[in-house]
C-alpha cells in the first residue's frame, strides 16, 4: 500500500465512516451540489435593510409559504429621539395597512449600571388585548451615541390560513437612564388570513442607524 492510500486509509474507520480530519477545505475540488439533505432544515438570509434616518422599515416581499417561521434580526437599531419605543405590526394585505388585531403579553429584565436597582416585571401599560396597533419591543432607548437596541422576532408560519400566526421577540436594550434592559414579547396575531409584510419603526421619530435581516426557517 502507497503512502497516499495509508494516509486515506487512516481517517475511515472499519464501518466505512470518515473521521473528521477527512474532510477539510483543501480535500475536495469542484463540488457542484450538496446532498439533498444538507441544509434542507436550516435557516437562509432572505434580504436586509439598513435604517438611515428611516421613518420605517417594511418587509413587503419575501414572506410567503416557502417557509414555516421567518426570523428577524435586529443589529443595533439607534433611534433618533431619546426614550422612545421600537414597535412592529403586521398587514394582511402587503403593505397597504399595518393594522392586525393581536393579543400579547410583555415582561422586562433591568439593569443599572451603577448596580443601585434590578427589577423584573410585567409590562402592563405595553401588552395589547385584541389591539391593531403597534406592539412595543424595545423600550425607553436612548440615543446617545454609543445607545442602541439588539434582538430578534419570529413569526411562525404567517401563510396559515387556519391558524392564529404566533410570535416571539428577545430584545435587549440600553435605556436612556443608564440601564440594561431586556424585553420579552410574545403574542398572536389573531387572523386566519395571511400574514404577508411587516413593518418597524420608532413610536416618535426616525430610526437613525441599524440594520434589521429577515431569514426564512423551513
Amino acid at each position: 500500500m502507497g503512502a497516499i492510500a495509508r494516509s486515506a486509509a487512516n481517517l475511515v474507520t472499519t464501518s466505512g465512516v470518515w473521521l473528521k480530519g477527512g474532510v477539510n477545505n483543501a480535500s475536495m475540488d469542484n463540488i457542484t451540489a450538496l446532498p439533498s439533505a444538507a441544509g434542507a432544515d436550516g435557516i437562509t438570509l432572505i434580504s436586509s435593510q439598513t435604517a438611515s434616518s428611516s421613518a420605517s422599515i417594511s418587509f413587503t416581499s419575501g414572506i410567503t409559504s416557502t417557509y414555516k417561521a421567518y426570523k428577524f434580526v435586529f443589529v443595533n437599531i439607534h433611534p433618533q429621539t431619546d426614550g422612545v419605543e421600537f414597535t412592529f405590526n403586521g398587514s394582511t394585505d402587503s403593505g397597504s395597512n399595518y393594522n392586525v388585531t393581536k393579543t400579547t403579553t410583555y415582561f422586562l429584565a433591568e439593569h443599572s449600571e451603577a448596580d443601585i436597582s434590578a427589577s423584573l416585571s410585567y409590562q402592563t401599560t405595553r401588552d395589547l388585548a385584541q389591539s391593531t396597533g403597534f406592539q412595543d419591543l424595545g423600550v425607553d432607548i436612548g440615543n446617545a451615541n454609543d445607545e442602541a437596541s439588539s434582538g430578534s422576532l419570529t413569526l411562525f408560519n404567517p401563510s396559515s390560513t387556519t391558524y392564529v400566526k404566533h410570535f416571539i421577540c428577545e430584545i435587549q436594550q440600553a435605556h436612556q437612564n443608564d440601564l440594561s434592559l431586556v424585553g420579552y414579547v410574545a403574542g398572536y396575531f389573531n387572523t386566519t388570513s395571511a400574514i404577508n409584510a411587516i413593518q418597524f419603526k420608532m413610536n416618535s421619530g426616525n430610526i437613525d442607524d441599524g440594520k434589521i435581516y429577515m431569514y426564512g426557517i423551513k
